[in-house]
């Protein structure tokens, strides 16, 4: 492996710095970057040393203000690690990791993310600039039964002025009660989203959005949301969904 190891880099800096003009030695470089391909140690070898860990977009970054990082910290805290030891009254909490391209990672994901563009991107990780526009993150507690989400709204989801669009407030509804209802049983999808709004949300504030199971029915998860200001005293919306437990072969159908 080492000696495979070895041609292959010394293909690739032939290659980069070849003469164009050089046939003699185009011959060789190609020859060596061949057998290499013939012994399967590029599939091998490459990955591992090109590839970076997917970047997790649930943990903090310089963009979180104050609230957002308290409560991460608060509900961190609340974490299996963090209560070891301590009697459990169902308050546990675990963060979920969180990346910009769900199919990788979700169940059936391998199979179904080779058949779809290489360029698709989860909607609400999508955009790179950390603070412009989806800054949360979720965490679930160990019976499942709840789901809370942290949620930073920024500049790029304005509606009326200053304030978040509706359809940005629909979308985190839809990935938090949607999370919690694939915990319960992935894959699902939304059969029905109902939202009422009750007072809008400032740009650049940070609301919790909660999540509680209302009960199943077969394939059918009917679950309750709530966004209300971090202290609790106003409610900004809610909202009731209902998912339904697919089968990989109906995303396959298209």
């Amino acid at each position: 492996m080492a000696r495979s190891v070895s041609r292959i880099f010394s293909g690739f800096r032939c290659f980069g710095s070849l003469p164009f003009g050089n046939t003699q030695l185009k011959t060789q470089c190609a020859s060596v970057l061949f057998r290499t391909t013939s012994e399967r140690t590029v599939v091998q070898v490459l990955p591992s040393i090109f590839s970076r860990k997917p970047r997790d977009f649930s943990l903090p970054n310089s963009s979180w203000g104050e609230e957002m990082m308290r409560l991460y910290n608060y509900y961190n805290s609340q974490s299996e690690e963090a209560t070891e030891g301590q009697e459990d009254h169902g308050e546990q909490w675990t963060r979920l990791p969180s990346y910009n391209r769900s199919l990788k990672y979700a169940t059936g994901g391998v199979y179904l993310s080779k058949i779809i563009q290489s360029k698709a991107r989860l909607f609400t990780r999508n955009i790179r600039d950390p603070g412009a526009a989806f800054e949360y993150v979720v965490f679930f507690r160990q019976d499942k039964q709840r789901c809370v989400c942290v949620f930073q709204a920024g500049h790029l989801l304005e509606g009326p002025p200053g304030h978040v669009h509706g359809g940005a407030i629909a979308t985190m509804i839809d990935t938090v009660t949607g999370t919690h209802a694939s915990l319960l049983s992935a894959p699902v999808m939304t059969a029905n989203l109902n939202i009422n709004y009750r007072s809008p949300i400032p740009l650049g504030s940070t609301v919790l959005i909660e999540s509680t199971l209302d009960k199943e029915e077969g394939k059918k998860k009917f679950i309750l949301c709530s966004v209300t200001s971090t202290d609790g005293s106003r409610v900004h919306t809610e909202a009731t969904a209902l998912f339904v437990s697919i089968s990989v072969s109906h995303l396959l159908r298209g």
